[in-house]
């Protein structure tokens, strides 16, 4: 069963394929929503004739509704549906073999270093990080085993960018893969494919579902030669979501455009506030002018994106007491639902980094990682500044007697869990 994009470029507005792609009454029953096929297995005609389905790890109608979906509103041919955005790396990593070398991007995710350096370097896989706002960083990382290289645009949590058409180019001139991660720009701001990437990836958990209730990934291509590759390894390694988690993420797509839009709003407002804020050093935004690749982010992306990073003074104490103090901002990892979520990346998403890559790379202990929600801009700022009204140098220290910074944050946040159950 293909996946192939029924609705081609530009043929509709985004809105519209979000809400149309692949999503057809169903012929059954006339159902307005795709079902949830909750099926493992169907039922052949006869001996080798089916209806386009056979075994639901291959392929699922609820699944082929959504790949369909996301293909359309990334303009690209093919995508693939996966149980996570670290299983969607993961399988596009199969694409490698042993003794093959890989060029990433330095900020990374955690979990993706974690992927790459703890897992796959043991199968033969080796990784240089470099600097991928710098092109020529990325040219003398090259050798004669180097077949892909792996970026963030915008990077997590730095909201750094890439040039994806440079880097594109000189991946092709050297007969390397281009692989980019598109979660934070999501394609409503963001379509790496027509900027020359090979294949992007997705944590379809972000964004694109949109509602904190859901895990999954997804890997787009408009390579009739990858999209085969990848859906033998996608059905091999068998790392395929549910069909009612496909149905989650359908729901969101639906809304993504207005969600998109009311994210930026929030998250430029909160950069703005940030920016003036007497205990604030320093802001990544795209959108802010201040930002220094503001005109690349301009150019290439049709937004700025909902997410919002930025160092407080005080360092690891500061940070630690700001990220407990919030209200409105609930302490937690992930990003892109509705519900604002706050974050502190080096004892959370990016703790499996060591220390001084961490350091050396501007993930700093006093960085705090924000993903605005859709609430009202007004009460999300007053719930960050009644944050970060204390003295930095005043705060109550969290390491006093060598007591670890991680272990404060997580009993603080259980304990306001508890009061607000209560």
């Amino acid at each position: 069963m293909s996946v192939y994009n029924q609705y081609p470029n530009n043929q509709q507005q985004f809105s519209t394929r979000a809400i149309h792609a692949g999503q057809d009454a169903d012929p059954s029953t006339g159902a307005l929503n795709t079902p949830i096929f909750q099926t493992s297995t169907f039922v052949l005609d006869e001996l080798g004739v089916n209806k386009g389905y056979q075994y639901a790890r291959t392929h699922n109608p609820t699944r082929t509704a959504l790949e369909q979906c996301i293909a359309s509103l990334e303009n690209a041919k093919y995508a693939l549906a996966s149980a996570s955005g670290l299983s969607a790396a993961y399988t596009v990593t199969n694409l490698l073999s042993a003794g093959d070398h890989v060029i990433v991007g330095e900020d990374v995710y955690g979990g993706v270093y974690r992927l790459f350096e703890q897992v796959l370097t043991r199968y033969g896989l080796s990784f240089t990080y470099v600097n991928a706002r710098n092109i020529e960083e990325i040219e003398q990382a090259i050798n004669e085993k180097t077949r892909l290289v792996w970026i963030e645009t915008p990077t997590n949590p730095l909201l750094r960018l890439a040039d994806i058409r440079t880097i594109a180019d000189l991946c092709h001139a050297n007969g390397l893969r281009l692989a980019v991660d598109n979660t934070f720009a999501t394609p409503y701001f963001q379509r790496p494919l027509e900027l020359g990437a090979d294949v992007i990836i997705h944590s379809t958990t972000k964004y694109l579902g949109g509602h904190s209730d859901v895990i999954g990934g997804a890997i787009v291509t408009s390579s009739d030669d990858l999209y085969e590759r990848l859906q033998y390894h996608n059905n091999a390694v068998g790392a395929v979501p549910g069909p009612f988690d496909c149905f989650l993420v359908l729901r969101g797509l639906k809304t993504l455009k207005l969600r998109m839009r009311e994210h930026e709003r929030n998250a430029f407002a909160i950069a703005k506030f940030l920016e003036s804020h007497p205990n604030v050093e320093t802001v990544h935004y795209p959108g802010l002018a201040t930002h220094p690749q503001h005109e690349l982010a301009a150019k290439q992306m049709s937004g700025f994106g909902g997410m919002v990073s930025f160092v407080v003074k005080g360092g690891i104490d500061f940070a630690a007491n700001t990220v407990s103090s919030t209200n409105l901002f609930q302490l937690a990892e992930s990003l892109g639902g509705v519900k604002s979520l706050i974050c502190h990346p080096a004892t959370m998403t990016h703790k499996p980094i060591p220390k001084e890559i961490r350091e050396h790379c501007g993930i700093v202990d006093g960085l705090i990682r924000l993903s605005p929600g859709i609430e009202e801009a007004e009460d999300l700022i007053a719930d960050l500044d009644q944050a970060l009204s204390g003295s930095p140098g005043n705060q109550q220290s969290l390491t006093n007697n060598g007591t670890d910074a991680n272990s404060k944050l997580e009993t603080r946040a259980a304990e306001r869990a508890l009061v607000q159950t209560r």
